[in-house]
């Protein structure tokens, strides 16, 4: 009887196991991103107001602002939220909507940025692609090539190495917050460490604000 010699079995016996397990990593990470997506649609339709809980000097102006989010308008692959400020004047900022879209490879986070008048900012539709599985309640999106070359268009080398990150916990859970962070480090290649950071509380729902710029009207 011929034997398969004993050296060759844990090599076959893990082979075995990667070939029956790769499956379930691919599972994994569709899992995660779709969940993050779900959670944040079951917010859809909703407000919530938030606070800047980061202390970077470059956003002192909006240290104890008024902020409220607006999970404004959603589809099986787009959720739009509108980011609204409250500027120290009373007037509100309404410039800035964050775009979350599903891609062939993962997520996309986008930022749209507008002018009172509706017209597009010179430095707007920029963010990045998940590059990695995540988990249901964060993603990050690093800065994309897109992105790195508007920034160094239009002078802003500092953010060429930016990198976003957002949690979502879903409208039933216990103390549920977003959170939207944008980080950079010296050790990345910043001429500097930036970190702005708002967290919104999920748990009690506002009234919805006016439309941001430029979308007056829904699809806009």
């Amino acid at each position: 009887m011929s034997r398969i010699p004993m050296i060759a079995l844990p090599a076959a016996i893990s082979l075995a196991a990667c070939q029956h397990n790769a499956p379930e990593v691919e599972e994994s990470a569709a899992s995660a991103q779709d969940a993050f997506f779900a959670a944040l649609t079951t917010h859809c339709g909703k407000a919530y107001e938030g606070r800047l809980v980061s202390d970077d000097a470059a956003d002192a102006d909006m240290a104890g602002a008024e902020m409220v989010m607006h999970v404004r308008e959603c589809s099986d692959t787009q959720i739009s939220v509108p980011f609204h400020i409250r500027q120290s004047d009373a007037e509100w900022d309404r410039s800035r909507t964050w775009i979350f879209t599903r891609t062939d490879g993962g997520l996309r986070l986008k930022h749209d940025h507008r002018h009172e008048d509706g017209e597009r900012d010179a430095v707007t539709m920029y963010g990045g692609d998940t590059a990695e599985v995540g988990a249901a309640d964060v993603q990050t999106f690093p800065v994309d090539a897109e992105s790195i070359a508007m920034f160094r268009a239009e002078g802003l080398d500092a953010s060429v190495t930016n990198v976003w990150t957002v949690s979502v916990e879903p409208v039933d859970a216990a103390d549920a917050q977003f959170t939207y962070q944008l980080r950079r480090t010296v050790e990345s290649g910043a001429p500097k460490d930036r970190l702005f950071r708002v967290e919104f509380d999920l748990t009690h729902e506002v009234a919805a604000p006016p439309a941001p710029w430029g979308f007056e009207t829904a699809g806009s």
